[in-house]
């Protein structure tokens, strides 16, 4: 598909009631004009096969944008290991299938940085997938995510089912979940430091040593990209989404706990898990094949975060 092909199109786009899922609703009303079909998980359960199927036969779509997962940080991950497996296969094994059946034209998937392999040498770069076992804390997780490719790639070859197949950075931004069982290190960090700041506080736990590095990627960001691979990209390869920059976990800390305006201390505790060592994504493809690069810098993205979550005062958790 070309860049103008959506308009008019009938598009679904599973998951858009979530966090990425608001930006890619808002990018496409805003972009094609398109108000998409949401399935909500009170009236379509997508790990069951029937409900999907009854979704795809509801929507009539042309294209689907498949975001629904189960998801969460390190800790959810090390807590539900069994259910993100289970739950995250089935949902993407139904929504492809499901599309197949119904000879939807086109789906874009997103998948996770979570799938590379433990130790991939930085930037990773898609040929390095399969080259070894994800990190354990979020093996499950990512194993399931990466099946979904596999079966894309079977799909189009059996039956030319046609789709986009997206690596994603971290993702963060406002409207990202808070909860300090579930959330992502952004979130739970701008938590702990809003709240502590308020409250005058001396210190702030970080889990892990710090060492560790990722890349954030600010969802509106994600979000264009996704649009973009869904008017663009149509190959089997899969594309990494990113800004091709990572910090440490400790510098990340330092300058939230800074935006936030907590001047107390910030210790750091090894006994919980640091995750994959580090984490940076060579993004080269994601130019070249679909023109998308990254424009929101990390230090503007946190700052409109921490602004979103002091806004929202306890209902932001």
């Amino acid at each position: 598909m070309e860049s103008g092909i959506l308009h008019g199109r009938r598009i679904a786009v599973t998951g858009g009631a979530g966090f990425l899922g608001r930006a890619v609703v808002a990018r496409l009303a805003a972009r094609a004009g398109i108000e998409p079909f949401v399935p909500r998980s009170r009236d379509y359960d997508l790990r069951r096969e029937a409900d999907t199927r009854r979704f795809v036969a509801d929507a009539r779509p042309e294209v689907v944008i498949h975001l629904a997962a189960v998801v969460g940080g390190i800790g959810a991950n090390r807590e539900n290991p069994g259910r993100y497996f289970h739950d995250n296969l089935l949902i993407g094994t139904h929504v492809v299938e499901a599309c197949r059946a119904a000879g939807v034209g086109k789906i874009v998937c997103v998948g996770t940085v979570c799938s590379y392999p433990k130790h991939t040498a930085v930037p990773f770069r898609e040929a390095e997938l399969w080259a070894g076992y994800p990190e354990e804390t979020n093996a499950p997780y990512g194993v399931a995510k990466k099946a979904l490719l596999v079966q894309l790639q079977a799909y189009r070859a059996q039956y030319g089912l046609r789709s986009a197949y997206l690596l994603p950075a971290n993702l963060y931004g406002p409207g990202d979940h808070f909860d300090p069982q579930t959330s992502h290190v952004i979130p739970a960090l701008v938590r702990k430091c809003v709240e502590a700041s308020r409250a005058g506080a001396a210190t702030v736990e970080v889990w892990g040593t710090g060492r560790a590095t990722r890349e954030f990627l600010y969802v509106d960001d994600c979000a264009e990209a996704i649009v973009l691979a869904a008017e663009r990209y149509d190959e089997p390869e899969p594309t990494n989404v990113g800004t091709g920059r990572e910090i440490s976990i400790a510098d990340l800390a330092r300058q939230i706990a800074a935006l936030a305006g907590f001047a107390g201390k910030l210790t750091f505790d090894p006994q919980k898990p640091d995750g994959q060592p580090r984490r940076c994504l060579d993004t080269s493809l994601a130019r070249e094949r679909f023109g998308w690069v990254a424009r929101t810098s990390l230090e503007d993205g946190l700052a409109r975060t921490i602004r979103w979550y002091e806004a929202q005062g306890s209902s932001g958790a």
